[in-house]
């Protein structure tokens, strides 16, 4: 499996895509996930794409933004079809967004019903461009836990509705990450790898905290650190073909390329040679103790 960074980790720090690019390269990254933010401030550099970034012997997997599912129609599509211009100017064959701003239990059914016809132009924009188009598992979003991704992916019913597996957040809604990839196999597209060091420290990774140069990071760990088992989830992984799904890991703490480097030589590590846990008081990936 390739193992990406994100640009968004770097989204208060003084770097240029030059310096980030030769990091990771030289610590053994396959690409960069490009924030659609950078994407957008890298469009008046035309020496600056996919050729330039194949020359450090990498590439971009997706461009990960925010489309306006819920601005005028025109400005949808306007947006969708700069993001897919700019996914094919960076060689990215997928686009990432969120499935609208509340639950899944909280959204009622005219609500849901308008933010799927938006996903489906969405899709269909993204299909015109030859890309794919994942909506990402997340809290306060239509796809907030693994029934209810299921629920929105047979809903949009589109070819080209892939599924962005963040491991942490379905972890967070109570689902078994490994029940819950096995589940939605077939439409996973690319795996989001973070983890924390308790439930009670999930705030840290809400929008209004991660966003904010002065946000909380106490909380964030290193993925083998924390509560959810990256060994039993990894080494599940591990136990099938390639799918052809890369995996990012998504850093928002201090100490941005220790971290990031330690955690891409233990998750190539535990790829290459999965132990899987046996014996009494195995830890589930869902972060509870079994017989």
């Amino acid at each position: 499996m390739d193992l990406f960074l994100c640009s968004i980790t770097f989204r208060h720090h003084l770097l240029g895509v030059d310096e980030l690019a030769a990091r990771a390269a030289a610590d053994g990254f396959r690409g960069i996930e490009l924030w659609g933010a950078h994407a957008r401030s890298l469009a008046d550099r035309p020496d600056r794409d996919a050729a330039w970034l194949a020359g450090f012997g990498l590439r971009v997997p997706m461009i990960s933004d925010y489309l306006p599912l819920d601005g005028e129609p025109e400005a949808l599509v306007r947006r969708t079809i700069d993001l897919c211009r700019l996914a094919q100017r960076w060689g990215a064959p997928k686009i990432r967004t969120f499935a609208g701003g509340s639950g899944s239990a909280d959204t009622p059914a005219e609500r849901r019903t308008f933010l799927v016809q938006r996903l489906r132009t969405v899709c269909r924009l993204a299909a015109e461009h030859g890309l794919s188009v994942l909506v990402e598992t997340h809290p306060g979003t239509l796809a907030d836990g693994l029934a209810a991704t299921r629920a929105l992916i047979a809903a949009v019913e589109h070819p080209a509705l892939k599924i962005n597996f963040d491991v942490l957040h379905l972890w967070e809604a109570g689902d078994d990450p490994v029940a819950a990839r096995r589940a939605l196999r077939p439409h996973i597209a690319h795996y989001h790898l973070k983890n924390v060091r308790s439930r009670g420290d999930l705030g840290v990774f809400e929008p209004a905290n991660v966003y904010a140069a002065a946000g909380r990071r106490d909380g964030m760990v290193p993925l083998f650190d924390g509560a959810v088992d990256y060994g039993a989830f990894l080494a599940d992984l591990a136990g099938e073909a390639d799918s052809g799904a890369g995996a990012s890991l998504e850093w928002f703490g201090g100490d941005c390329f220790a971290v990031l480097r330690g955690d891409r030589e233990r998750v190539a590590q535990a790829l290459r040679s999965p132990v899987r846990r046996g014996g009494h008081g195995r830890r589930t990936a869902a972060g509870r103790e079994s017989a």
